[in-house]
């Protein structure tokens, strides 16, 4: 082979121009490596790329551990460095799964590999590494072995505190870890045993060591009021503090609006907007009005807070608003995506105050097709604060001592109430699937302790407003394409074919068809829902239709909502809980400005649109956690009681079910299914003993008794009603049960 140098480097103009003292490409390194034939050493490569210069070499040396870093080249035992693509690596991250096995997906695609329990030891989920496949297991799994870990996911994690003869571990709460983390006495600060603490690593995991860690913060005792909601925080990465540079921004803005100073608005104070939320709200990101036309149909006014205003492109405010994508909700807890004095303050459509807004004006015919619209830089001024309850007491109940409190608002309700239900039905027309799943609340007590569980009734004032809001949303979409102007959609695809598959042969089984061959638009999924309403198992069917739809997204990309069935759709609606909605307030009002196109690539906004659906599913994930967390305690001191319940889960572990008029899920693990061998059979969401038949399937109403309450893991078990439990089961339930008792004494104090 004969030598080459830097010289050949065809990239080596794009190198000088970013470095003072230029080296071989990554490029070219790659090609020179292939054409070797062989690994080469630090020192080789020096020799023969002729780098005579110290600078140079130690340049060198940075690069290749970088592209080793990168999963571009292999670090041998023998220091020479190789191509990945010539040793049959693949680079991916590691998910992990509670029962410590895991799998690696693999970062250009393929089918995931299984990791057992032994690989697992050396990494925790999120790490990126290399890896082989070493065998096919038996159950025709392609089953890896690592042999680098390239980049370190997890730097701290919280979990609980145990302290035993003197050695001290902790349990992260994240189940998919399966690491207990060693503390050294000294490391331990002011942390006391069964505390919940936050912890850095100091060393990870290997194949032959177990991970080290430090207690960086105490959060508290194991069952203090609120530790749920701190836990989930730092479990899922939640940004919480605000920076000082975003406090002092915030801060800058005076505590009133100056009507003078913003003369060139639209001055809509005199129009009766009225906010309507919940009773519990703070921040009201919107305001509605409508009058009705002279000659029929109505013009509909949706304000919304211009958030755009305050919150300037790459200020403080504007980089901690998009790291956190979206308020998060935890049960009686809020963490904003903006400082409360605006979240609550300047930016909430607090009644009879000033307001600036941006505001979609909408021309709306009898039928419930928008004509027309407008948006408009405006101030208002609300005149009321009113809740859902009021507003449905007002227009369905007709409540006196409303209607006369709101005597001057209520002709105006009234209008938005016609509107409402043309709306409606014009939605119905449409095909927009409605499913009719449960929501639930969290009661609190004395100490944040759960009194109830209660299921959320939405009335025709919900579903008013969430009407108005659909309409400037569309509204929104349709300017940004007039103007092509960069910004996020909401995005909701269709499902695949092999959900569709599935689907369909389920739903064969019962005597059900789904039209639409290939490709069902949302009114045939709407349709089917409509011919089930006087089914038992409806609840069963609606589950699996919506689980054979993805996600709803962000992208720079419109394709559509399929849920909502249009044809374009955005989120405008509530720039103060969610990113996505400052961007195209900011794009709308770009364009109302008449300033020079914005120049914002693609690949940023993609960016952004991925960070914030992420965001969103972060934010779900926590909140979810947090009330499983409070559920669990709830159940605590009804261990041994019975419940109904229906199967709202089947596994090949098990069956899930979720308590009536409780809302609370547990597991009935296959084991403990009576006297059979059972075989989960997905395809039809059930388990069948194989003697007896006895079929236990997805929406199946069932008696429970619950045996054990597991904190730590938010895990509650069930067994069948008048199924007791084998005689080793249940001497240990019951030991179990009498600690459970003794914590329930102990916790609150």
């Amino acid at each position: 082979m004969g030598k080459k140098s830097r010289f050949n480097d065809t990239y080596a103009k794009r190198e000088a121009e970013k470095y003072e003292h230029p080296i071989p490409s990554r490029e070219f390194i790659l090609a020179f490596l292939t054409e070797r034939g062989k690994p080469a050493t630090h020192k080789q490569l020096i020799n023969e790329l002729e780098l005579e210069e110290t600078h140079d070499q130690e340049a060198l040396r940075r690069r290749l551990l970088a592209m080793v870093r990168d999963g571009q080249l292999l670090e041998n035992r023998r220091g020479a460095y190789g191509l990945i693509s010539k040793m049959d690596l693949i680079p991916g991250r590691v998910i992990g799964h509670r029962e410590g096995f895991g799998f690696l997906v693999p970062e250009k695609g393929g089918n995931d590999l299984y990791l057992n329990p032994l690989q697992m030891r050396g990494v925790f989920p999120g790490d990126k590494i290399l890896a082989r496949v070493a065998n096919i297991d038996s159950r025709g799994r392609q089953e890896a072995i690592v042999v680098d870990v390239l980049e370190r996911n997890t730097q701290q994690l919280v979990g609980r505190l145990f302290i035993e003869a003197g050695i001290a571990i902790v349990k992260p709460v994240n189940s998919r870890i399966n690491h207990d983390i060693f503390i050294a006495a000294q490391d331990l600060g002011s942390a006391n045993d069964g505390q919940m603490v936050v912890i850095a690593i100091t060393s990870q995991p290997t194949a032959k060591t177990r991970p080290l860690g430090k207690v960086v913060e105490v959060l508290g005792d194991h069952m203090a009021p609120g530790m749920e909601i701190d836990v989930a925080i730092r479990n899922h990465d939640l940004p919480h503090l605000w920076p000082e540079n975003a406090l002092l921004e915030a801060q800058q803005f005076p505590a009133h609006i100056d009507e003078n100073k913003f003369a060139d608005r639209a001055d809509f104070r005199a129009l009766p907007f009225v906010t309507i939320d919940g009773e519990d709200a703070k921040d009201f990101d919107d305001a509605v009005y409508c009058h009705a036309k002279p000659r029929g149909g109505w013009t509909l006014y949706v304000a919304i807070a211009d958030v755009s205003h305050y919150v300037s492109k790459q200020s403080a405010l504007d980089q901690e608003a998009l790291k956190r994508g979206n308020s998060v909700y935890f049960p009686g807890h809020v963490i904003p995506m903006l400082p409360e004095v605006l979240s609550n303050g300047l930016c909430s459509l607090n009644p009879h105050v000033n307001r600036l807004t941006l505001v979609c004006e909408m021309s709306i015919n009898a039928n419930g097709k928008i004509l027309n619209y407008d948006f408009h830089e405006a101030m208002i001024k609300s005149h009321a604060r009113l809740t859902y309850t009021q507003v449905d007491a007002m227009l369905n109940k007709n409540d006196p001592g409303l209607q006369q409190a709101y005597q001057g608002l209520l002709p105006h309700l009234q209008e938005l109430f016609a509107l409402y239900k043309v709306l409606h039905k014009e939605r119905q027309k449409r095909g927009a699937i409605e499913f009719n799943l449960p929501e639930t609340k969290i009661i609190f007590g004395k100490e944040r302790k759960i009194e109830r569980i209660i299921p959320l009734e939405r009335n025709d004032a919900h579903r008013l407003i969430e009407e108005c809001m659909l309409c400037a949303n569309i509204c929104a979409a349709r300017f940004l394409l007039k103007h092509d102007c960069p910004a996020l959609y909401r995005i909701h695809e269709g499902p695949s074919s092999e959900k569709l598959m599935d689907l369909r042969k389920f739903l064969g089984e019962l005597g059900l068809k789904l039209p639409g061959r290939e490709k069902p638009v949302p009114k045939d999924y709407k349709n089917l829902l409509s011919s089930i309403t006087e089914r038992a198992d409806i609840h069963l069917i609606q589950t699996l239709l919506l689980r054979s739809l993805s996600q709803a997204i962000y992208s720079p990309e419109n394709k559509g909502h399929f849920g909502l069935a249009y044809d374009a759709y955005a989120h405008f609606t509530s720039p103060i809980r969610r990113y996505p909605d400052l961007l195209v307030h900011r794009a709308i009002r770009h364009v109302l400005r008449h300033e020079i196109k914005e120049d914002k690539s693609e690949a940023t906004l993609e960016e952004q649109g991925a960070h914030c659906s992420m965001t969103e599913r972060r934010a779900d994930d926590a909140t979810r956690e947090a009330t499983d967390w409070l559920k669990c305690e709830f159940m605590l001191d009804k261990v041994g009681e019975e419940f109904d319940g229906i199967i709202s889960g089947v596994t090949n572990f098990g069956i899930f079910a979720e308590l009536t008029h409780i809302y609370v899920e547990g597991l009935i693990h296959i084991s403990l299914l009576p006297n059979d061998y059972y075989h989960f059979d997905p395809a039809r969401h059930r388990m069948i003993g194989e003697s007896s038949g006895a079929t236990y399937r997805l929406g199946d109403e069932i008696r429970i008794k619950v045996v054990r309450v597991d904190l730590d893991n938010r895990q509650i078990d069930f067994i069948l009603a008048n199924h007791p439990l084998p005689d080793k089961e249940s001497r240990s339930r019951t030991q179990k049960k009498k600690n459970s008792k003794n914590n329930k004494k102990k916790r609150r104090r």
